[in-house]
């Protein structure tokens, strides 16, 4: 079954009547699949959109074998199913299949007695729409996203737009000596109080709604680099469904009332008579709420710049860190098993160019987009459900761990001279560890299952012991691995030393393209793949150091104004000052340092609450960087900066001004 944007691929953008019949090519030992249907394509917002669809009737496997689990299984229940009542039936589903399965190579009465001995099997139900943000699940068909994410950007969107609301509510309540005598004469006229603060709610709410307008502009506008920097590829329509629109359409209103509603009650309270008299001007100058709002706006910011920087330096140990292999200069080519019989004398040919240093099957590869295997094992000849340990099993030649730059710890790798390695077996450190093997690994012997004998224990020797490497992402920590003797030849690696990448690849292309009958030629680099599994953090740190721009900006808009009011308001006092004599400097100073105590307050709020949330960001890598004590003095000071550039520039305005045009009304 084809996809739309498959047939366009394979076919030729044809009539889809006629691709029904004909035939493609795979690599599949270069079978010929008849096209039978033609589908829509599947949307992207899912986690398994493919062009290709096989039977699974082509699938070549060992049907009945319940106790492998190779497969994503969906089910589809009846409507008005309660996925909790039908996972009830999964213990007799075990005890019917897995139970005997199990007890053909492991005495056991029954799965509790397997439970009790501190194993643990199930099944369980997962929502295909929590696939992509819920699951944690090995082997996802695609890479999944992070609902926490969601939820913390989500949370540092509304952030920033309280920020605004402050900003609002701070030049607001700032400038309301230019309304008091409105609000002093209406009183008199007698309008009541409660039509002014449905008047000042009104015009909050529209000033809201016309930059909702604004907003749907810019988003619009920005939506493309958005999609670039989050590599999301969302639609304007996707924006614009009825539930999205209908919160667009009520976002202005919940805003404009929040925004407005302390203004609203600030400016409807006050006393005509006191009004009219003129005797608020000092009242006007200082506010505590105001304070607090602008402590709020740079605590936020100084939580956002905390943030940015602890991600940044966390992405930095990943890069850095020691993973127990060397991820450079190595190029894997993509489904060599498509060689067939050529497979070795490609890679022989391969070596051989200039520029290569080496070759190996590379199968299995320590990037969690790699083949994986696992299977069980026990120390002794007997099975017994306390002494098993299930451990990961990857296929290797003798040529793996050199190239890869592993420690062999204890012991040999494994090499053709010896008959029997293809009995032997080289464990991690941590497989060694948990098998009890730490003291004298070598020449013990580990029983499980071979590929010739899978439904008895056979012994393997343990020939070497190989330093733990990290083959997961560093949010893991290194789990029970050991290694066999044989060939992953699915794709095929080469350590590279060449200043003409570029030149070398086209070398190996033409070689591919002469032995490989027309399948397609597909490569990465190692240390590509190793990047990929932090694609997520990267995304992450470039939003947070956005947002964290944003939130400083924004901040600074109401600073800006704030500043400006209350110079406007002290214009008199400057001008008495400069004709007393007073200095530039000490006129900046003045009107400066209320505002940097009030961003040092933020500071220290901001700096106990950002250790708190990004040690518990950290907790989810098992390997982590620690917090600095730069990384808070660093956002402070920032923040400091630039707080005292945003008001010193009115500050230095308002002092530079004539005292004579500031005093020539009295």
């Amino acid at each position: 079954i084809v996809s739309e944007s498959g047939v366009k691929k394979y076919f030729g953008n044809t009539d889809y009547q006629n691709v029904i019949g004909k035939t493609l090519e795979t690599d599949d030992q270069n079978k010929l699949y008849t096209v039978t249907a033609i589908i829509k394509d599947v949307p992207h917002n899912t986690h398994f959109y493919k062009d290709l669809f096989f039977s699974m009737q082509n699938v070549d496997y060992n049907w009945g074998s319940f106790l492998s689990n190779n497969f994503n299984t969906y089910i589809l229940l009846e409507k008005g199913t309660d996925p909790v009542e039908f996972k009830k039936n999964f213990p007799a589903f075990l005890n019917k299949y897995i139970l005997p399965q199990v007890q053909q190579f492991m005495p056991m009465k029954s799965l509790d007695e397997f439970t009790a001995a501190g194993n643990k099997l199930d099944y369980f139900l997962f929502p295909l729409t929590r696939i992509h943000l819920r699951s944690n699940r090995t082997s996802e068909l695609g890479p999944n996203g992070n609902i926490q994410y969601v939820y913390i950007f989500s949370a540092v969107a509304l952030f920033i737009l309280l920020i605004a609301c402050v900003n609002f509510m701070n030049l607001s309540t700032a400038r309301s000596s230019s309304r008091a005598r409105e609000v002093g004469v209406r009183k008199v006229l007698g309008t009541e109080r409660k039509d002014l603060i449905f008047q000042f709610l009104t015009e909050s709410t529209l000033m809201a709604g016309i930059a909702t307008a604004f907003g749907i502009a810019a988003a619009v506008a920005l939506l493309p680099y958005f999609n670039d920097l989050a590599a999301k590829s969302i639609t304007m329509a996707g924006l614009f469904t009825t539930k999205w629109l209908m919160i667009i359409l009520l976002l202005p209103f919940a805003v404009g009332i929040l925004a407005g509603l302390y203004p609203a009650f600030y400016l409807s309270g006050f006393q005509p008579i006191a009004v009219l008299k003129g005797r608020l001007s000092g009242a006007l100058n200082k506010s505590n709420f105001r304070s607090v709002l602008v402590v709020f706006q740079f605590a936020t910011s100084i939580l956002l710049i905390i943030a940015a920087i602890v991600v940044f330096n966390q992405l930095n140990f990943i890069q850095h860190a020691s993973i127990g292999f060397n991820k450079d200069q190595i190029l894997v080519l993509n489904g060599t098993s498509a060689l067939g019989s050529q497979v070795d004398a490609f890679k022989n040919e391969i070596s051989r160019l200039n520029g290569v240093i080496s070759s190996s099957y590379s199968g299995y590869l320590p990037v969690s987009n790699s083949s994986r295997n696992d299977n069980t094992f026990f120390r002794d000849a007997v099975p017994d459900i306390n002494r098993g340990l299930n451990m990961q099993v990857w296929t290797i030649d003798e040529e793996y761990i050199p190239l890869m730059g592993m420690e062999l710890i204890q012991g040999r790798n494994f090499s053709k001279e010896f008959g029997t390695d293809s009995a032997a077996i080289i464990l991690n450190e941590s497989a060694a560890r948990l098998l009890g093997f730490e003291q004298n690994p070598l020449e013990q012997k580990v029983y499980g299952s071979s590929r010739v004998e899978r439904n008895q224990f056979v012994p393997f020797n343990v020939i070497g012991l190989v330093k733990d490497f990290n083959f997961e992402s560093l949010r893991q920590k290194v789990g029970p691995l050991c290694f066999f003797m044989g060939k992953s030849n699915w794709s095929t690696m080469f350590k590279v030393n060449s200043s003409d990448i570029q030149g070398l690849v086209s070398q190996i292309e033409t070689k591919w393209r002469s032995m490989a009958n027309g399948a397609p030629f597909s490569y990465r680099f190692l240390d590509q793949s190793f990047d990929e599994m932090y694609r997520s953090e990267q995304r992450v740190g470039k939003i947070a150091l956005t947002f964290s721009i944003l939130a400083i900006f924004i901040a600074c808009l109401g600073l800006f104004g704030l500043a400006a009011f209350i110079a406007e308001q002290r214009t008199k006092e400057i001008g008495i000052r400069k004709v007393l004599g007073a200095e530039i400097s000490g006129i900046v100073s003045l009107l400066s340092k209320d505002f940097i105590k009030l961003v040092g307050i933020a500071a220290l709020i901001a700096f106990p609450l950002g250790w708190f949330l990004m040690n518990r960001w950290l907790q989810d890598f098992a390997y982590r960087t620690s917090i600095a004590w730069w990384v808070f003095v660093v956002a402070g000071i920032s923040a400091m900066v630039i707080a005292l550039v945003t008001v010193s520039f009115q500050a230095i305005k308002t002092a530079l001004m004539n005292p004579v045009s500031s005093l020539r009304s009295e």
